[in-house]
């Protein structure tokens, strides 16, 4: 597999809550690293001043075991203790540390103060002027165009999408918008925040876009409060009405939630489509074949275009009318609950259940390689650490 570049300016803002602003130079690769690959770099203060360093990483799409990055870091902290000729270790960020920030009793005192700092930093972001370059579009047009790339999605993409923009809220800005901000984009100590990462999304925008994006519940990771899973949304408000925020009320924020959700079921789809074009059509093919109970092509993927469109049209309307607990134009009523998103995945998971064709534990206790694949995925992490080393 070929070496993915290290992207130079995130690394340079990655490296600065540690080294204070850097230029990064001599960016190259290492031979010797056998499960992960190592860079060799210099970081380059504004006085001139130069630091030596080696960055350490999972190759991109390989990630290693989880929690394996963690237990390396801790293993060179306890042998530096100890006096032992091990590297100093500059900084490091596992993939897995959302989860620890949300766990951990040693961040406690960072999950009472997170929801405010989060807040506080957005008020401030956001109380800058986006620069004329930058770009600002309408967030429901850009993903309802994204849509229609597709040949085929859920019918509860239109139903989302049409009650977006039957309840817009109003418009604000529009100022610099970070457009990625989430827990996993943050680099948090014990005693709270201390550094956003990834900027690579930022533009000019709505302020409310940050503080819907970090209610999403995928991220959350498995915690129960809707706000980066660390806090209330009326918290994440007032606190950012503090910090000189605009007047953003609830329902606008839960708008912006949905938005949100949305775009990350539309990001989903995008990157298994870019898979299946790396992959090659006759391989995803053969790997949608081998599904049991799945059909090799859905039904409006097999019609012409514009008997497709009426059919997923009619998809729509159908589970539309589902979701209202309106019967449908058979007479049947629906037994589900009423609510924006049909729950499609009880169903599929009790059909496995009858045919026996869910992935289970054997009886040692060993996942399937494909759910083993999955849980690495979640792992996936970085480690930073420099060594410094004496010339002339």
């Amino acid at each position: 597999m070929a070496e993915v570049p290290v992207d130079k300016e995130e690394l340079a803002r990655t490296l600065k809550p540690w080294l204070g602003p850097a230029s990064i130079e001599g960016l190259a690769p290492m031979s010797g690293g056998a499960s992960r690959e190592i860079w060799a770099f210099d970081a380059v203060g504004p006085d001139g001043s130069r630091t030596e360093l080696v960055l350490r990483r999972d190759p991109p799409g390989r990630p290693g075991d989880p929690g394996a990055i963690d237990r390396e870091a801790r293993a060179i902290s306890l042998a530096a203790a100890e006096g032992l000729c091990v590297p100093e270790l500059i900084m490091v960020s596992d993939g897995a540390i959302a989860r620890r920030i949300l766990r951990d009793g040693e961040y406690t005192q960072a999950r009472r103060v997170l929801v405010g700092q989060l807040a506080e930093f957005a008020a401030g972001l956001h109380s800058l002027e986006a620069p004329a370059d930058f770009p600002d579009t309408d967030p429901v047009a850009d993903l309802r165009a994204t849509l229609e790339t597709f040949e085929e999605y859920s019918p509860v993409f239109d139903l989302a999408l049409q009650e977006l923009a039957a309840s817009q809220p109003p418009q604000r800005g529009p100022v610099l918008v970070h457009g990625d901000l989430r827990l996993g984009n943050v680099v948090v100590g014990p005693e709270g925040l201390r550094a956003v990462l990834d900027w690579e999304l930022a533009h000019a925008g709505n302020p409310a876009e940050d503080l819907g994006w970090l209610c999403v519940k995928a991220w959350r990771f498995g915690a129960a409060a809707p706000v980066a899973g660390v806090g209330t949304r009326e918290e994440l408000l007032a606190a950012y009405r503090a910090a000189g925020g605009a007047e953003i009320s609830t329902d606008e924020l839960r708008w912006w939630e949905v938005l949100g959700t949305l775009r990350w079921g539309v990001i989903c789809m995008t990157q298994a489509h870019a898979h299946r074009a790396r992959v090659g059509p006759a391989a995803a093919a053969r790997a949608r074949s081998s599904r049991p109970g799945r059909r090799t092509a859905p039904p409006t993927q097999r019609l012409p275009a514009a008997r497709a469109g009426a059919a997923r049209a009619a998809d729509g309307e159908r589970t539309a009318r589902r979701c209202a607990g309106l019967p449908d134009r058979s007479g049947h009523a629906s037994d589900r609950r009423s609510g924006l998103f049909p729950c499609q995945g009880r169903r599929q998971r009790a059909r496995h259940r009858r045919q026996g064709t869910r992935a289970r534990p054997d009886a040692a206790g060993n996942r399937p390689r494909r759910q083993r694949r999955r849980q690495a995925r979640r792992g996936q992490s970085a480690l930073f650490w420099g060594l410094t080393i004496r010339t002339g």
